[in-house]
């Protein structure tokens, strides 16, 4: 008889407050205020947040009158880095604009209703979680928004808005059977000792957002601030940058990334679109009991309509073969871009609400809809 096969899996997650969320957030903030205003804006914004500055550029053409400045500082207060002198805060860092309209060479194709570059785009959904997410990236996920649930109710003094999450499970085949590992950096004010910060998100952050997994044991391991110390975090700390946590964002590296971020871009631009759309198809054929594991990937050439590409993986658990279910699902999804905006709404100011925390596995947005089962399938 065969014996199970044991291995170790890890992902991550950041809280809002990492200094590429930041930039994440202040870029999705100004593409909702396009589409707000003007829903076929073109919009392209990368963001860059250091000590006491955010620097904004990219390509936008839109109809709206936007003030970049008054939403970056309206972001940044959100966000809640809202004390002087502690090297970036809403109030008196310097927001710098390097703004042009989008190419005429692009264009071109997004004119034509075609992709707004090449590329290649996956998603994926599998039965280990309510959400249909690998585990470990929703349990990362889990953890600082309890945190971050703490800190914005005021229920701690101490809690800073800057933090990572890290979570190692222990797989016996495909299943989740043990959290061995998990890791937490949490920003700090001065004044909270390492063993206070310790005790209180082991036992008021972790073990709430995890216990009703069944996963924690005696056995798991805890590394909370490793360091000792987490002071100055944030931008004041470590420069940000937009579409730097693209594994963050997706699937936690349980499932491959075709390498364009998401933030900042409209959907015209398929590196977002059509991921989302790839994550609605994959999550439905697990739905509809099609298989229980599935990735799909979809590659697109600038100025074409229709996808160049689309791939079926279902590991194996399939109901009938990969290819009979690729021929289907070409046969029931629009995957040109035109027709991924008009099925997903997606013209609309929907992005920064739902961009913290994983794009995927969450309710409220277009990408994660259940839908009737087709006949074919």
């Amino acid at each position: 008889m065969t014996q199970p096969q044991r291995r170790f899996f890890t992902s991550e997650s950041v809280s809002e407050g990492h200094p590429d969320k930041v930039c994440d957030q202040i870029s999705d903030a100004i593409l909702d205020a396009c589409l707000a205003a003007d829903p076929f804006s073109r919009v392209a914004c990368e963001v860059l947040a250091t000590t006491d500055t955010v620097i904004i550029s990219g390509e936008i053409t839109t109809k709206a009158s936007l003030d970049y400045e008054a939403i970056v500082r309206r972001v940044v207060k959100e966000i809640g880095y809202v004390h002087p002198g502690s090297g970036f805060d809403a109030e008196s860092l310097q927001v710098l604009q390097f703004i042009d309209t989008q190419s005429p060479d692009i264009a071109l194709g997004v004119d034509n209703l075609g992709a707004g570059d090449q590329g290649m785009v996956f998603g994926y959904a599998c039965r280990e979680t309510p959400e249909y997410m690998p585990s470990a990236i929703m349990f990362s996920h889990k953890i600082l928004q309890q945190a971050a649930r703490l800190r914005k109710e005021r229920e701690v003094p101490f809690l800073q808005p800057d933090a990572k999450a890290q979570v190692t499970l222990l797989y016996e085949d495909q299943n989740p059977i043990a959290i061995e590992t998990v890791v937490v950096s949490h920003q700090h004010t001065e004044e909270v000792s390492q063993k206070e910060l310790t005790e209180f998100i082991k036992e008021r952050v972790i073990k709430p957002a995890l216990l009703p997994t069944g996963l924690l044991l005696p056995s798991t391991t805890y590394l909370i601030n490793p360091t000792g110390r987490f002071v100055l975090g944030g931008p004041a700390g470590d420069t940000g940058l937009t579409g730097r946590k693209i594994i963050v964002d997706t699937y936690g590296g349980a499932s491959r990334h075709g390498g364009g971020a998401f933030s900042g871009k409209d959907p015209t631009k398929v590196d977002r679109s059509g991921a989302y759309m790839a994550r609605l198809v994959a999550k439905n054929l697990v739905e509809w009991n099609v298989c229980t594991r599935c990735e799909l990937q979809i590659s697109y050439a600038i100025g074409v309509k229709q996808p160049v590409s689309i791939y079926v993986d279902t590991f194996g658990t399939g109901i009938m073969e990969d290819s009979k279910i690729e021929k289907l699902v070409k046969q029931e999804f629009d995957f040109s871009p035109s027709g991924i905006i008009k099925s997903l709404d997606l013209l609309r100011p929907i992005y920064q609400a739902h961009m913290n925390y994983g794009h995927f596995g969450k309710p409220g947005v277009p990408w994660e809809q259940v839908l009737p089962k087709p006949a074919s399938l």
